[in-house]
């Protein structure tokens, strides 16, 4: 339906406007667009007579009709019509794969599908926006016009998806990046590259520590690597012949190409082959926040969702076949409590098995994609089967997670790697004394630092919950002849590890509370003479407003007991 809603949309655009150029026209999770070129800019001015056009080719209820071609067929058809990025588009399609156009009225598009029947089953839309979008996503090529839509099953179901749109907006991390100075992307540095602000890295310092803290928990240990490594590092481990487009060029060392590592995986790898590796050693559990490099097209860059450097929140698995599935069921059961110690309750996953193409041998296909799918079922986490789209290298588990508007996120990934251990020639001795290979398993939980801020700050709107507020307390004197008494508060605090701030500015306490609010601060905590004198404070809560006074004693262990819930851990041995 979305997609139907796209050319719908798409031959409005050509029956309304000269010389449109068309490129791709997508569905989306949140609804569809569609990219022109068009010797005019679009406003939302043009919202009205668009949408009035596809009220009359959805009321014309023309057949959507699929045609098969050549690929010289297309080629021509798209030349005479001047369609340009289409033949481009064309190009792109591997030659094993069928080219077909569909049609509907009088407007015709290189398209694969799959639409509904018929224009006439489309029931509700809207416009919602128009933005710059080059194409192909290179700031070098031309800048199209993406425009965008939403399509319902009823004119509720659309108002309902233009309320989430504007709750979305107010959610955008990238604006609320900036009321709440949490981050920022300098152009004198470049695109991409994030700068984390006090109040950012504050947020960042309490995932890093849960993060450590219950990795040791789950018996893990970690690791530290480099962030450039020699030329053959990357020839072995294939990044060269497979992923050198997204590598930042090399530098010259000592005569040699060094690279910025885009992967912490072939470091990892090293620090295995440095001792010779018994059974008795395995499972092997390292982990590391490494920071990586990858080349993304500027027009995908995303504030902190789509980035150039971030920190990937990483791990490798080095086991004996005998222990794989009780690591893979390990593996998920951390995922889930991690994910869910972040608020983040529904997690659904997908199960990616060998595709066509692939490197290993059978019967470890056969037990990874076992002993994957035995883990989902044990945690009993609803999960599809994606046949065929595992890696070449191994089968996977992609968790996704959604967020307060319903928004789905893939977030943990448990990859199987066969590829790997072959090319760096891993081994462990065996109880037969025989070398043996091992299982290896890529884990990542959070997927990397940036992103997953983004993604929390749009969970939570800004708002985060006591335990990750890059400030969880602001102590507000009434007077001036009580600041010292608040210091004194802001002290105590601060010796209890609660992060706190003193608001000593000589406003009326109105003025001070509506700043913490706008700011977000969890707690506020009033202090005049009688706060003083009965040593207490009077508590703030930045959603129920006055709870009353407390001890300051009572009030810390209060923060205190809001951390995040550790004791639900899944150990491992």
């Amino acid at each position: 339906m979305r997609h139907s809603a796209a050319h719908v949309m798409a031959a409005a655009v050509c029956r309304l406007f000269k010389d449109v150029k068309l490129d791709i026209g997508p569905a989306t999770d949140a609804g569809f667009y569609y990219d022109f070129d068009l010797p005019q800019r679009l406003s939302p001015d043009d919202f009205a007579a668009i949408e009035a056009e596809m009220a009359k080719i959805v009321k014309e209820d023309s057949p959507f009709e699929r045609t098969e071609v050549t690929r010289d067929e297309a080629e021509r058809l798209l030349r005479e019509r001047g369609q340009d990025y289409k033949v481009q588009r064309l190009a792109d399609i591997p030659a094993e794969e069928t080219i077909t156009f569909f049609r509907c009225g009088d407007f015709v598009d290189l398209c694969r599908g799959p639409h509904l029947e018929r224009t006439g089953e489309l029931r509700a839309f809207k416009l919602t926006s128009v933005a710059g979008s080059y194409f192909r996503g290179i700031e070098t090529n031309p800048m199209l016009q993406r425009l965008y839509g939403i399509v319902g099953s009823s004119d509720k179901e659309i108002r309902i998806l233009l309320d989430r749109i504007e709750e979305a907006k107010r959610r955008d991390h990238r604006k609320l990046g900036k009321e709440l100075d949490l981050f920022s992307i300098q152009d004198d540095v470049g695109p991409g590259l994030i700068h984390w602000h006090p109040r950012g890295a504050r947020v960042r310092s309490v995932i890093e520590d849960f993060w450590r803290k219950e990795h040791f928990r789950n018996g893990y240990e970690l690791l530290y690597t480099p962030h450039i490594g020699r030329a053959h590092l990357w020839e072995t481990s294939g990044h060269l012949q497979f992923y050198k487009e997204n590598m930042y060029s090399p530098m010259e060392v000592d005569g040699g190409d060094y690279f910025t590592k885009p992967m912490n995986c072939p470091f990892h790898i090293q620090i295995y082959k440095g001792a010779m590796r018994s059974y008795r050693d395995l499972p092997l559990r390292w982990a590391e926040l490494g920071t990586v490099y990858r080349y993304e097209k500027s027009g995908v860059l995303h504030g902190l969702l789509r980035v150039r450097g971030f920190t990937q929140d990483d791990a490798h698995i080095f086991c004996t076949p005998d222990q794989i599935e009780g690591e893979v069921a390990a593996a998920v059961n951390f995922a889930l409590r991690v994910l869910r110690a972040f608020g983040f309750e529904q997690v659904s996953a997908y199960l990616a098995t060998k595709p066509a193409k692939a490197v290993g041998e059978e019967a470890r296909w056969a037990q990874a994609t076992a002993s994957l799918e035995q883990a989902l079922r044990g945690v009993n986490v609803p999960f599809e089967r994606d046949e065929g789209g595992g890696a070449f290298y191994g089968p996977k588990i992609d968790l996704k997670i959604k967020d307060a508007l319903d928004r789905e996120w893939q977030m943990g990934t448990i990859q199987f790697d066969f590829n790997l251990p072959e090319k760096f020639d891993l081994s462990y001795i065996g109880d037969d004394g025989k070398p043996h290979r091992p299982y290896m398993v890529h884990r990542a939980l959070l997927g990397s630092l940036e992103r997953f801020f983004g993604i929390l700050i749009e969970h939570y709107g800004g708002a985060f919950p006591a335990w990750l507020a890059p400030e969880q307390v602001r102590v507000l004197p009434l007077t001036e002849h009580v600041t010292a008494y608040g210091a004194a508060v802001l002290q105590t605090l601060r010796e209890a590890d609660i992060r706190a701030t003193l608001d000593s500015r000589s406003e009326k306490i109105g003025a001070k509370i509506r700043r913490a609010q706008a700011e977000k601060v969890p707690y506020m905590l009033v202090v005049g003479p009688k706060e003083q004198e009965a040593g207490t404070v009077a508590v703030r809560e930045r959603t129920q407003g006055d709870i009353g006074a407390v001890p300051v004693a009572d009030f810390v262990a209060l923060v205190q007991g809001q951390g995040p819930p550790h004791g639900r851990a899944a150990g491992v041995n």
